[in-house]
């Protein structure tokens, strides 16, 4: 036929430029201008939304900025968010499908048909022309399956379980923020009400230091009591140094928790705290119910287990014999069609035979998962009341390390008193003196060690039975609001009863 090998030429050419333009795409590895300029904008992202910290930061503020602008918690709440939206997409998988469809047909000749005599097996001489070359077919159809509803109902139940699962896990990380902020807020103050302290008694210590050294060399003092005085010295200067690199990182992880700039030097307001043990108050087993009823693990599992059975019911489905429906309207432009235009209906039933075979696999692989999902929730639930026994003794422990702390910070206040008049009366030599300033600083760190401890094991109290803050949702409210609503949500254990759950 004429043109063939012409036709043939070009269609293998658009193959070769497909494939090569199929190979040549190779990776593009990201410049250090560009990975410099996104990562200028996105600390400006991280920071653009969060209103400047001006005055003295009080831990109720420091709190309210982790739960509105902490970035690991937005991206909580956005996946929560996700969540919701996956289930309105979901919603739609349970309606027919309404299809609208266009096409374009060409060939380079003409569709001829001929017939065939039965009985003598002849070719009619005929040729008939039966279709255009060119014509366009349009329709729009509606088609509805038994089994796609049933197992869109079931997935969209499923969907929404899992809602309510993004809503616990952002729960337990707002319950992690909130601890983790309480420690760092205490660290930080620890750090700022020592520094000035540390560096000055670290200052003596090395003047001290000098001083021995120089008396050593000119043989003013036995060398065995000269080095014996350096020996305590530098061991003073070791307990210090310790310190002062234990407090240097306690702005910089609380401002990383707050999403303040790091580099921002804040002044903290330290609380005033006073022992409570109303928490140890409350009885055991009322504990055990609220954790069982509240804990954002095991209502998870609860959920996940749902989801499991949810799952034993759309193996079900898929199961039963399939009812499909369609109905479509059509147009097509070809002449050479009686009726251009036709509606068009069908109904089918249809059973997949090999479904007596694999049916019983497959609901007992169901089955199976759902006493996974049930086994699971069984061993979070003992698991959580292990854990509801032991921060309640960790709160009861840090209790008494705290007032043990406090009793010893106290004695050593009177101490210091007595070596503060033994210095001005030039009694108490430097080594004295430092060591003296050395215990007193020791003895304050610890005690807002212990303060911080009771801190994180009340926290971690309060996130094991699903207590949390009685606010509303952190988007609508401003900073101001959210910390008047900390404040007055401080009093959990005095007004302890069921938890608020989910109030954001």
């Amino acid at each position: 036929m004429p043109g063939t090998p012409y036709k043939k030429n070009s269609l293998v050419i658009l193959v070769a430029l497909a494939l090569s333009a199929c190979t040549t795409i190779s990776p593009q590895q990201l410049s250090e201008q560009a990975l410099t300029e996104q990562g200028h904008a996105d600390r400006g992202a991280a920071l653009a939304e969060a209103e400047p910290i001006s005055g003295m930061l009080t831990i109720e503020q420091a709190i309210a900025r982790a739960l509105k602008y902490n970035l690991e918690r937005r991206s909580r709440l956005m996946e929560e968010a996700m969540a919701f939206r996956q289930l309105d997409v979901s919603h739609y998988d349970m309606l027919p499908k309404l299809l609208a469809q266009s096409g374009y047909s060409w060939r380079d000749n003409d569709k001829i048909s001929q017939s065939r005599n039965n009985e003598t097996g002849e070719l009619s001489p005929s040729q008939f022309v039966s279709q255009e070359r060119t014509h366009t077919l349009s329709s729009l159809g509606v088609s509805w399956n038994l089994i796609d509803l049933g197992v869109g109902y079931y997935n969209t139940r499923q969907q929404a379980d899992r809602v309510l699962i993004a809503v616990e896990k952002r729960r337990k990380a707002m319950h992690v923020l909130m601890q983790d902020v309480r420690t760092a807020f205490w660290r930080a103050a620890s750090a700022q009400k020592l520094r000035a302290e540390v560096q000055s008694t670290l200052a003596l210590a090395e003047q001290a230091l000098v001083d021995s050294r120089t008396a050593e060399s000119e043989r003013l003092r036995n060398p065995l009591d000269a080095l014996r005085y350096q020996r305590q010295v530098l061991e003073n200067l070791r307990l210090l140094e310790a310190i002062d690199q234990e407090l240097s990182t306690a702005q910089i992880e609380l401002a990383a928790l707050i999403n303040a700039p790091i580099g921002q030097r804040l002044q903290l307001a330290e609380p005033e705290f006073r022992v409570s043990r109303q928490a140890l108050e409350i009885p055991v087993t009322r504990l055990e119910e609220t954790a069982m009823a509240a804990n954002a693990d095991i209502r998870e599992q609860h959920y996940n287990a749902r989801i499991a059975r949810e799952e034993t019911r759309k193996t079900l489905v898929r199961l039963f014999p399939n009812l499909s429906f369609n109905y479509s309207i059509n147009y097509d432009t070809d002449s050479y069609l009686v009726n251009s235009n036709w509606n068009e209906a069908g109904l089918q039933l249809s059973f997949n035979l090999f479904n007596l075979f694999t049916g019983p696999g497959q609901l007992k692989l169901a089955e199976a998962g759902v006493k996974l999902a049930d086994q699971r929730r069984i061993a979070v639930q003992m698991a959580t009341l292990a854990q509801t026994h032991l921060a309640r003794q960790q709160l009861a422990n840090a209790l008494n390390q705290f007032e043990r702390a406090d009793a010893i910070w106290s004695t050593d206040q009177r101490i210091n008193g007595h070596m503060q008049n033994r210095q001005n009366s030039q009694m108490q030599s430097q080594l004295d003196m430092v060591a003296n300033q050395t215990t007193a600083i020791l003895s304050l760190l610890r005690r807002y060690q212990a303060l911080a401890q009771v801190q994180a094991a009340e926290a971690r109290l309060q996130s094991t039975l699903g207590v949390e803050p009685r606010i509303s949702s952190v988007d609508d409210l401003s900073l101001a609001q959210l910390t008047d609503d900390i404040i007055r949500s401080q009093n959990t254990w005095g007004d302890f009863g069921q938890p608020t759950v989910g109030g954001e």
